[in-house]
């Protein structure tokens, strides 16, 4: 009886000392939220249509581990840019974290903007 109680005070003392993780991944981002995200801000930017009056423009979207943008956004003039910007602003902010958390790599190419954009049949177009 004596080892019992030994036993099972040591088992509780040891329980006690256990190692917790205190890394709280709820701030940690995953594929699947950049992807939500990407997708809703590709969703606002269609609901608008170009024209050869109102235009278009590019916007530097995404975060390449090395620096620099993965791509750039073509969109019409007729968004409302503030919105726009703040939506792409979370997005590579979530980006980069999501590189930082993943020990994410690429090419480190730099990718240039496009040097002219034009509204062609209703669709914002690289022309160079």
């Amino acid at each position: 009886m004596k080892w019992f109680f030994k036993i099972v005070v040591l088992s509780i003392l040891l329980q006690s000392f256990q190692c917790t993780d205190t890394d709280d991944n709820s701030g940690a981002i995953i594929s699947a939220q950049l992807e939500t995200k990407k997708q809703e801000i590709q969703n606002y930017i269609n609901s608008f249509s170009c024209s050869e009056s109102v235009g278009c423009g590019f916007i530097a979207f995404g975060s390449k581990p090395c620096g620099g943008p993965r791509s750039y956004l073509l969109f019409s003039n007729s968004v409302d840019l503030t919105k726009l910007q703040a939506m792409v602003k979370t997005y590579n902010d979530m980006d980069e974290l999501y590189n930082v958390q993943t020990n994410a790599v690429s090419d480190c190419m730099f990718v240039a903007p496009p040097t002219e954009v034009k509204c062609m049949n209703g669709i914002c177009t690289i022309i160079k």
